[in-house]
């Protein structure tokens, strides 16, 4: 399938019954876009190759953006958007990486994809290769204890193909002095705060590579109910 962003939102239309998640599914929507269409290295007839770049759905609520994206990417047939959250469907109201060609992780209980992402960018350091990790975590999974961890750990072990892109709704009420991307940098992350729907300022911040550390990309977005 030819990728246009402005099918989505008709490929999104073939997803019902999660009206709940439908505003964190809008949210990310134009991140994941960027992603899929300009940054990550990834090929849907191998998407098991070990020089793939990873991506690592953290925020995992409302996963009708991501299918949506699958499938305009090719790892996923409107078919199969037709069927979600049907008896026996593949695709759920979290992906399940053993269902669905091109989830790299499941996802469910928030705040374990940053730790997952960083434990694969060591892995990838360690085998010298190129590939690149990147894993969206929304705003108020940040509290929990596995991710202020995991942040250390990334930034004290240079992880140079780590790319944090944290969805800033401004929900959370996090009250970290000088805001999210702050707290990152005092653990020598290098830093980017963008408007989450500006694809051209996301293009540019995921294409900046550091090899000597880890980047977070703080993308701020207003949430927009469905």
């Amino acid at each position: 399938m030819e990728m246009n962003f402005d099918e989505l939102p008709r490929l999104m239309t073939l997803m019902t019954g999660d009206e709940k998640h439908s505003s964190s599914a809008t949210s990310t929507l134009d991140v994941l876009w960027v992603l899929y269409s300009d940054i990550l290295r990834l090929d849907a007839a191998n998407p098991d190759d070990p020089e793939r770049d990873r991506f690592y759905l953290s925020k995992g609520h409302g996963p009708m953006a991501y299918y949506a994206v699958l499938a305009a990417r090719g790892f996923l047939t409107p078919n199969d958007l037709a069927s979600f959250g049907a008896y026996h469907s593949p695709l759920g109201n979290h992906p399940d990486r053993t269902l669905i060609p091109g989830a790299d992780i499941g996802s469910g209980s928030l705040g374990h994809g940053l730790a997952l992402a960083a434990g694969t960018a060591v892995a990838l350091k360690i085998r010298k290769s190129t590939a690149r990790v990147f894993v969206l975590v929304g705003d108020a999974e940040l509290d929990e204890g596995s991710n202020m961890e995991a942040i250390q750990v990334a930034g004290r072990s240079k992880l140079g193909s780590l790319t944090a892109v944290v969805i800033d709704n401004e929900s959370a009420g996090l009250g970290w002095p000088g805001g999210i991307a702050s707290r990152f940098a005092v653990e020598g992350w290098a830093t980017s705060d963008v408007d989450g729907r500006d694809h051209s300022a996301l293009r540019q911040a995921f294409g900046t590579g550091h090899a000597d550390r880890p980047h977070v990309v703080v993308a701020h977005v207003e949430k927009k109910e469905s």
